[in-house]
């Protein structure tokens, strides 16, 4: 399927936002399908200044006001018969970052027939009423389609593919007010379309003007639900064997892995922690991890899996494969999100960390030279960062991928406002993105990558190692950015131990020279290199390394260098 967007954006009434959401989407040069749902006069008024002023819009009006559902359809049906593939939804009062609009896009143009929905991440403006709306409404919607595939059903940002969109709503009868977000898209899931969620900004303006109506539009999602769920029984059968069919082919990127435990509960133990303390907090995690490991197959069988092959490699100098040990390599993992958030919050400092090349990168530091960090999912190398934010001693930016674990991300967010400060989100690195961490070294900072899990991008390259005895893959992205960067690279971990954590800071390579001919070949030694000392750190500390995910197992469609 090709790939051609358009923007719909249905508007009643908010002629003060209008222009500015317009404004921010204009500079991504694809045609805005602004539909008028009836609004009054000196709306009308701004509709027709803005369609003059902008050559992207096309201005459409409904005579009167039918409902926001009304008005986005009449958009889909406009925006398809000009020939565009796809139509990102998304609203006019200002809720919506537009910034995100990008991603939507690139997800599209790699998944074309897939439904990409905004999944919220609320701030405080939020209210709470609504918050615990949704959740009612989440737990129908997963009854209704026998998934948790859609993130929220009820945020009106989200890009469909017209094509089937379309045929659904010429179809069916789809509620034309609230309701209209929900049942579309539990309708396309009924239809086999896929849904993949993007973690996007959700604010409440202060003054903003909702056309939510407590009593009647409740009463309308209370009937939805109770059509969807009579509407799901009939296709029940075909709705499981699609399930069945799921888990048979089910990817197995560590990307693509649903995060697992609830917004709910991360609250509860966060909040425990901070007004009740680390000992009660720390009693909690039995049960939680507990639950996780009888319930959490895949963590469950990827543990088992490393701990195996670890056993075998150190000639059974490490914990014995199985449930016991599994347990207590899930719960070092729970402990190490907890020291994260006590990090974070000030309830860890620098006195509890062994630092023996502290001296090191003091040195670095005092150079005002930058440097690449190459860390691991190994022990807790973000509590790092909680503690030179707290204590201002150096800028440490983290090149991060966090899609797939957005309540935890949340959850640390919440607890701590500077937590995204200096948080790099990145799917690949372009030669946008290089530029900007150039930058970010020419001014004597510190950027930290992980350099054992591969890419989340599709075509993201990799390279073949020894570890542990066998063929694994690893990113070459590390090498890669060093080169371009030029900047001296240290190898950097945070190890939990008995009395405390102790920080690892090794030079690694004064700079990483990759010569055109010998591209690869170079890249194979700094990973083979970064591989061997993974390997010393995991027979000193087996229980520290945090790649819950079948690591050894080629991904579909990769192939090894």
């Amino acid at each position: 399927m090709t790939f051609k967007p358009a923007l719909i954006i249905p508007i009643y009434n908010h002629k003060e936002t209008i222009g500015d959401t317009v404004g921010r989407l204009a500079p991504l040069c694809v045609p805005i399908y602004i539909v008028d749902d009836g609004s009054d006069a000196a709306t009308q008024a701004v509709l027709a200044d803005l369609a003059g002023q902008q050559p992207q819009v096309r201005l459409y009006r409904q005579p009167q006001n039918c409902g926001k559902g009304a008005a986005v359809m009449l958009g889909m049906r406009q925006a398809f018969a000009d020939g565009f593939t796809h139509a990102v939804q998304i609203d006019a009062d200002g809720q919506h970052d537009t910034s995100d609009v990008p991603r939507f896009f690139e997800r599209a143009s790699v998944r074309p027939e897939t439904v990409i929905a905004g999944k919220p991440l609320y701030d405080d403006s939020a209210p709470k009423a609504r918050l615990y709306g949704r959740l009612i409404t989440h737990f129908w919607v997963w009854v209704e389609t026998l998934s948790f595939a859609i993130g929220d059903s009820m945020c009106g940002f989200r890009l469909y593919p017209l094509t089937p969109t379309i045929a659904l709503i010429n179809r069916v009868a789809i509620p034309e007010r609230m309701n209209f977000d929900t049942e579309i898209i539990v309708r396309l899931m009924w239809d086999g379309i896929s849904v993949e969620n993007i973690a996007t900004r959700v604010i409440y303006p202060p003054g903003g003007l909702s056309h939510f109506d407590m009593l009647r539009d409740n009463l309308r999602i209370s009937w939805m639900h109770t059509r969807l769920c009579g509407g799901m029984l009939p296709r029940l059968p075909l709705l499981l064997w699609r399930k069945l069919a799921s888990c048979r082919r089910k990817e197995t990127h560590w990307s693509r892995q649903q995060e697992r435990g609830s917004a709910l509960g991360m609250g509860i133990l966060v909040n425990t922690y901070k007004l009740l303390g680390n000992t009660l907090a720390h009693a909690m995690l039995w049960p939680i991890v507990t639950w996780h490991l009888l319930t959490g197959h895949r963590a469950r069988a990827a543990s088992i899996d490393y701990l195996t092959r670890l056993h075998r490699f150190t000639g059974g100098q490490s914990p014995c494969p199985g449930w016991r040990s599994t347990w207590r390599h899930l719960f070092s993992f729970a402990e190490s999100a907890l020291d994260k958030l006590g990090a974070w919050i000030g309830r860890i400092d620098h006195a509890t960390v062994n630092f023996p090349n502290r001296p090191v990168l003091d040195q670095l530091l005092a150079s005002g030279r930058g440097a690449l960090l190459i860390g691991a999912h190994f022990g807790n190398l973000e509590m790092m960062r909680g503690l030179a934010a707290g204590k201002r001693h150096a800028t440490i930016n983290a090149v991060v991928y966090t899609e797939h674990a957005q309540r935890f991300v949340g959850a640390l967010a919440a607890a701590n406002e500077r937590f995204r400060v200096n948080l790099i989100q990145i799917n690949h690195i372009g030669p946008d993105t290089a530029i900007m961490l150039r930058e970010k070294i020419d001014r004597g900072e510190l950027l930290v990558i992980v350099g054992d899990r591969t890419p989340p991008a599709e075509n993201g390259r990799v390279i073949s190692v020894d570890f542990l005895g066998e063929p694994a893959l690893l990113p070459q992205g590390p090498y890669i950015l060093a080169s371009l960067l030029e900047c001296q690279v240290f190898l950097f971990f945070c190890v939990r131990e008995p009395d405390g954590y102790r920080a690892y800071f090794e030079q690694f390579a004064d700079k990483i020279v990759l010569p055109r001919n010998q591209r690869e070949a170079a890249i194979a030694m700094y990973a083979n290199r970064y591989a061997k000392r993974l390997e010393e750190l995991c027979r000193k500390t087996p229980l520290q390394w945090f790649n819950f995910f079948d690591f050894w197992r080629p991904l579909r469609g990769v192939n090894p260098p």
